[in-house]
């Protein structure tokens, strides 16, 4: 007879180590709770449908990313690489940090449950014998990939588990299973629509995240964060084609880099998963007059978040004011943030770049080996202007006022 698996609350060392990577005592920090709102008016861009995108509106298929989240967490080893630490010391390695991190960055939108098996459960071949290894597939009709250790997972927890009572799966591997993450980075996301792999509960096996290894620096828990975040539509903001340009967004946005000291996810992603209130985002609609606007901080609850200037049909320019805070450690020139977003451009593709306001300057948080550091200082300061030439869209920065806020004066695109 199936059973429901209880969430279970890390305490204890686990929790003193949460409140370390986050930078303090997570109860130190006040979150107000309220429902947020799916992007919806003329600055909800539509785009890409059939994937993770930068598209306003998520598919169907996706995992939800706002009310109570649970996450079906199991824990797998090799006969080739048998575990050496207990599945509660591994579960340990990532909550109840991560929990926070997404209950902080949401606003208190969103309540993520973990809810483990405790237990090593052994895969039937060595870890070579099924093919896993950097862009490795989930297919159908291969007798290796994600779709064969996959269907063993399902064959081994199906009789405990009833998969509909899950909105994603986390599939934490031993971390002697694979090159250290320092050599390949392994861990992967299958999100979205039916990959052809089906529980005896009659639902797919889908939004699963398999985490491999341990990601390095501080704040290691994250790439768990950012494996979800693809169950929950967002793309991967680094490229993934191997070209040698340097990061679209950098330490901006956990999509982009998820290692080194904590970010906080930008505000166009916040809105795309329901994290803010309608009244939290200004849309400046191309053909507009210029208007002014009081920017809260995104690191701050409350007031408005992200000014939305479209510049054509699937892209715009987006304004938000970051300053150094619980998830971002290393802002080092607080100000406004400036990116374009690509509805149209795919994952992996950069659908998301940040303008640096100083370009060539080598960026000014350079100590830390797990940050790329041109663009930490790409914020824009008091007196400071940018225009897209392109489109004619302008955004000044007018003043930093005493509460922390920032006034900024937009020009909306006439193109």
């Amino acid at each position: 007879m199936k059973h429901k698996v209880s969430a279970v609350l890390a305490a204890g060392a686990a929790t003193a180590a949460a409140a370390i990577a986050l930078g303090s005592p997570p109860s130190a920090v006040a979150i107000p709770t309220g429902p947020g709102a799916s992007p919806s008016g003329p600055c909800a861009l539509r785009g890409i449908s059939d994937d993770v995108a930068e598209s306003a509106e998520t598919p169907r298929g996706f995992a939800r990313s706002s009310g109570p989240v649970r996450a079906l967490t199991l824990f797998i080893d090799f006969p080739d690489a048998h575990a050496t630490l207990s599945p509660r010391a591994r579960f340990a390695e990532f909550f109840p940090a991560a929990t926070e991190y997404f209950r902080i960055s949401s606003y208190g939108r969103l309540t993520y449950r973990p809810m483990p098996i405790y237990r090593w459960i052994r895969m039937s071949r060595p870890l070579a014998a099924y093919g896993i290894g950097r862009g490795a597939s989930f297919d159908p009709a291969s007798d290796g990939g994600y779709h064969a250790l996959s269907r063993e997972l399902v064959r081994a927890v199906d009789p405990l588990v009833d998969f509909r009572d899950y909105d994603v799966i986390n599939v934490i591997a031993t971390p002697n299973a694979g090159p250290p993450a320092t050599r390949t980075v392994l861990s992967v996301t299958f999100s979205g629509g039916d990959m052809g792999l089906r529980t005896s509960d009659g639902v797919p096996f889908r939004n699963a995240s398999f985490i491999w290894s341990r990601q390095t620096g501080a704040s290691a828990f994250r790439v768990l964060n950012h494996e979800n975040a693809h169950s929950f539509g967002l793309p991967d903001l680094y490229y993934t084609d191997d070209r040698d340009d340097s990061p679209p967004a950098g330490h901006w946005d956990p999509m982009d880099e998820d290692w080194g000291p904590s970010n906080d996810f930008v505000g166009w992603h916040k809105w795309k998963l329901g994290w803010l209130s309608a009244e939290q985002v200004h849309c400046a609609p191309r053909h507009g007059t210029p208007g002014e606007h009081t920017l809260t901080p995104l690191s701050t609850p409350g007031g408005t978040k992200i000014v939305v200037i479209p510049t054509s049909h699937r892209t715009a320019l987006v304004v938000e004011a970051r300053i150094r805070g619980l998830l971002d450690p290393a802002v080092c020139r607080p100000g406004v943030l400036i990116y374009r977003v690509a509805t149209h451009v795919p994952s992996g593709r950069g659908p998301l770049r940040i303008v640096d306001a100083t370009p060539h300057s080598g960026g000014c948080y350079r100590d830390n080996k797990y940050v790329d550091p041109e663009l930490t200082d790409a914020t824009f300061g008091s007196g400071e202007t940018f225009t897209d030439r392109a489109s004619g869209a302008a955004v000044t920065v007018l003043t930093e006022n005493p509460d922390g806020t920032y006034r900024v004066r937009v020009t909306p695109a006439r193109d």
